[in-house]
């Protein structure tokens, strides 16, 4: 038989065992609850409901102290109520905890922008891609705020730089298709903004560069007096050491050179540049390329997409969208009279997407 001594050792134990299940269901419960509880104040702050949304949010960090989600809601609906230095004091302590993502350092860095102070502001998203480097959204708020200093070349660099390190984050093509596109050198805005259009496919954004690469061919695209059509998609390209071959020595034909004189061998002598025109010349264009030199020297990974569209039977369809999304009289127009043949592009679009990857992705230093 088990002596006394035993027996009360197994009962304390027997209680203590207890006693841990018991905190942990209801360190479990709280957690729970306080997930629910944000929730509901998301809701809340969806709906504009700042103070209400903050007042819950504060019960849910109570209850789980140690989940700094909470901290950065409350965080967020200063933010939107432009209670900036609130937002930051709250941010600015967990900068170096271990749940704090990229979305800390955005808000934070955005903030001391907002407050005046941008140099404090790169020096956040400077420290944010120490620990994030990949963060497509550090480099584009950096890129924001040169932009706001009109420095725009520097802008641009960070901009593609956060197309190279994430190539699925649509709002660094959108920035850099609208500076190239408004540049000397709108071959890469060309390219920048049809890739946002197929990574954000349904929102004002999607519209606006619709109509900036509908503007920019029509810019591009001319006729001298003499009636000679032309075009012009990029200025000042010069020829460089490392645009020779290594293996023959023959010197590497530019890429807007390139891209230039196939565009133009695309083209009729038509004098008016619209959609239905500029969709032949498309067409034309992914012919030539795929049929020239041009892919392999530079594969593009649009145009790749390009042909997959063309050969599915879709690229009018694709083209009326690209280029007439933000016109609805012309696109709709387009749609009546071609039900069928947008019904199952839709349908084909929605199952088919750009082939990007990191191996694949477009950036202009690589061309």
């Amino acid at each position: 038989m088990f002596n006394k001594n035993f027996i009360d050792i197994m009962k304390l134990i027997c209680v203590f065992i207890s006693f841990t299940i018991t905190l942990h269901s209801i360190a479990q419960n709280n957690k729970d609850l306080a997930y629910e509880k944000a929730t509901t104040a998301i809701s809340l702050m969806d709906k504009g409901m700042y103070n209400e949304s903050i007042g819950i949010l504060k019960e849910s960090q109570k209850l789980d102290p140690t989940n700094i989600l909470y901290s950065y809601e409350i965080a967020y609906a200063y933010y939107c109520m432009k209670e900036y230095k609130k937002t930051i004091k709250i941010l600015k302590p967990h900068t170096n905890h271990t749940d704090a993502n990229d979305q800390y350092f955005q808000l934070l860095g955005n903030c001391y922008d907002y407050i005046g102070k941008p140099q404090k502001a790169l020096l956040v998203y400077n420290y944010g891609l120490t620990k994030f480097p990949k963060s497509g959204k550090l480099y584009l708020e950096k890129g924001n705020v040169y932009w706001g200093q009109q420095q725009y070349n520097r802008a641009l660099k960070m901009y593609e730089s956060g197309i190279e390190a994430d190539p699925f984050f649509p709002s660094n093509y959108y920035r850099a298709a609208l500076l190239y596109c408004n540049s000397q050198n709108p071959v890469w805005g060309m390219i920048y903004g049809e890739i946002f259009m197929n990574l954000e496919t349904k929102t004002k954004r999607t519209s606006e560069i619709s109509k900036l690469l509908f503007k920019t061919y029509t810019n591009q695209i001319s006729f001298n007096k003499d009636s000679i059509l032309q075009v012009s998609f990029c200025k000042n390209f010069s020829i460089s050491e490392n645009q020779f071959e290594d293996s023959s020595k023959h010197i590497k034909i530019p890429f807007c050179s390139l891209y230039e004189r196939t565009i133009l061998s695309s083209l009729d002598s038509k004098k008016n540049i619209d959609i239905q025109q500029l969709h032949t010349m498309r067409q034309n264009f992914i012919k030539h390329y795929f049929e020239s030199d041009f892919h392999s020297i530079y594969p593009v990974v649009l145009f790749d997409f390009q042909k997959m569209v063309y050969e599915a039977g879709h690229l009018e369809a694709y083209n009326y969208w690209i280029l007439s999304l933000y016109n609805k009289e012309i696109l709709t127009n387009w749609i009546q009279e071609n039900q069928q043949k947008w019904n199952e592009f839709e349908m084909w679009f929605n199952q088919n997407h750009l082939p990007l990857n990191s191996e694949n992705a477009f950036y202009s230093k690589k061309y």
